[in-house]
């Protein structure tokens, strides 16, 4: 039986995300969440049909997570439309998703454990394709410079940079990532 009461299951998957992030897939038992949620042992088995939805349900958690609030959005739609903006708006984006630290390093680790699950793979695939198509049309929208080729390349470029970041944080220093989210805004999109 799977129970209902959604702030548990949410605790459940905010607890999961923990464990991926600092054991990784391999660590990622019911046990281990139970102990991260501080719930009794066997909590998660009440509320996950088997570790594969708990996988699946914890790399969507990460997502909401990661959506920006009302007020980004209407702050973002009311900035100018130049590349300085955009600039500006991508270095706000990746601050963003690297303060939520531990739910990037739990999606790094459902993307490697998607390439051995298939239908992780599958759920993460329409999510990422999903994430694009979003970020195309806002972009569209939205007016600024550039088209859906530049927005693709910033997501490639900027989550690598993401990935530098939480991982070997030294290799850069926040003033070169600055630079270098400025450098590619600027040498990809283009105002014509």
């Amino acid at each position: 039986m799977v129970r209902r009461n959604d702030q548990r299951r949410a605790a459940l998957v905010d607890a999961a995300i923990e464990v991926l992030a600092a054991q990784g897939a391999r660590g990622l038992t019911f046990r281990a969440v139970d102990t991260e949620a501080a719930v009794p042992a066997g909590t998660a088995s009440n509320y996950f049909a088997n570790r594969d939805d708990l996988l699946t349900q914890a790399g969507a958690r990460v997502y909401e997570r990661l959506q920006p609030d009302e007020a980004t959005i209407a702050r973002q739609q009311s900035a100018g439309r130049d590349r300085e903006t955009y600039a500006e708006l991508m270095r706000e984006l990746v601050g963003r998703i690297a303060s939520f630290r531990t739910g990037y390093l739990a999606l790094l680790e459902l993307r490697l454990e998607a390439t051995r699950r298939p239908e992780l793979r599958k759920v993460l695939t329409e999510r990422v394709r999903a994430d694009v198509e979003a970020n195309v049309a806002y972009h569209e929208a939205s007016g600024l410079p550039g088209d859906a080729t530049a927005v693709k390349l910033l997501i490639l470029a900027l989550n690598w940079l993401i990935v530098e970041q939480l991982t070997l944080p030294d290799v850069f220093t926040e003033a070169e990532r600055e630079q270098l989210v400025a450098a590619a805004v600027e040498r990809i999109v283009t105002t014509g």
